[in-house]
């Protein structure tokens, strides 16, 4: 999964980048881009490798992508769009803090610009490829009418300022997954706090229409330098129960319909991200194109009847251990062995 942290100049973006990945850079260069790969905390992953003893322990991963400013940023080119287009979510970083130097926040109003520059930065795609379609219909070239009727609804959607996102059917045609929308990808919509307030801020009926949720992004920074015994004090002195990144991240898998299934035994124990309802012939495919190629059956046991049982042996007298076909659709906690030839 992969995440674009995207915002205004100035509501904090680097700050919460690094909240998020742990990753501090001294003076670093802001025009070029930042990635950081965060584990997806999960204690079904550590309860399993205590059990199994493996040689290795796999989390799944989050990758966090940061953008670097270009010149086209400034200009409002909608090509700054272009590096965040293969992102599956963007993080929308809004100021809701205030201090010397910065006027007072407006944060529905500053959402409202950035959302209106995903817009504009699809219209001109769709407006160009209707362009050539049109071209194309001229010359006598044979055109899809699928791709033609689809561009036309994201085109009359755009026009009245209506993000892609707005309408799953659009957002998710298979037909138009070349385009990279970025007004149809999942939005994330966080509110960047003053460090002594993770109220929500008072914008109406924006909270009810995207995703949203409070970050403390100078004081999460801050915790991320610390030891762990530090950050203990640290955690219980404001009152974190969580930190930004499992909230975070949490929040996105629940954004995206994300699950985890596992594999277990003795030199492996690893978590696997899906998307929820996914069969349990592509749920194969996750870990080896092979497997699915010669998938026969997946024997399943969920993670809370193993809990029950205690262990593998005693879930399969149970009768919680079995099997499943091409079509099953994993469940998230799904501890799955696959059997496949090939």
């Amino acid at each position: 999964m992969k995440l674009g942290i995207t915002g205004l100049s100035g509501s904090g973006k680097t700050t919460v980048f690094e909240a998020l990945t742990q990753q501090l850079a001294e003076g670093s260069n802001k025009s070029e881009d930042r990635i950081g790969m965060v584990q997806v905390p999960d204690t079904r992953v550590d309860v399993l490798s205590d059990m199994y003893k493996p040689k290795k322990t796999i989390y799944a991963r989050v990758e966090y992508f940061l953008p670097g400013r270009s010149g086209g940023e400034k200009k409002k080119d909608r090509n700054t769009w272009t590096p965040v287009r293969d992102c599956d979510a963007l993080i929308h970083v809004i100021r809701n803090f205030g201090g010397y130097g910065y006027s007072d926040p407006t944060p529905a109003a500053d959402f409202a610009a950035l959302d209106q520059e995903l817009v504009l930065a699809d219209l001109v795609v769709v407006e160009k490829r209707l362009e050539r379609l049109e071209l194309d219909r001229r010359r006598g070239k044979q055109i899809d009418p699928e791709e033609l009727s689809l561009l036309e609804r994201c085109r009359e959607s755009l026009e009245q300022e209506v993000p892609l996102r707005k309408h799953p059917d659009l957002a998710s045609a298979h037909v138009l997954k070349g385009f990279a929308f970025v007004s149809a990808k999942p939005m994330l919509v966080l509110f960047n706090n003053e460090d002594d307030d993770d109220t929500l801020p008072n914008v109406g009926e924006l909270v009810e229409k995207e995703a949203c949720m409070v970050i403390r992004g100078k004081l999460e920074q801050e915790l991320a330098q610390m030891t762990d015994e530090e950050a203990l004090d640290f955690l219980s002195e404001f009152e974190i129960t969580a930190s930004a990144t499992d909230r975070v991240v949490q929040r996105s898998y629940d954004l995206l319909g994300l699950i985890s299934f596992f594999t277990v035994g003795e030199d492996e124990v690893r978590a696997w991200t899906i998307q929820r309802g996914t069969p349990a012939v592509d749920a194969a495919e996750v870990i080896h194109s092979d497997i699915k190629k010669g998938f026969i059956r997946a024997e399943v046991l969920s993670y809370d009847d193993l809990m029950e049982a205690n262990t593998y042996a005693e879930a399969r007298k149970q009768g919680t251990v079995r099997l499943e076909g091409k079509t099953y659709p994993v469940r998230d906690g799904d501890i799955i062995n696959f059997r496949f030839n090939v």
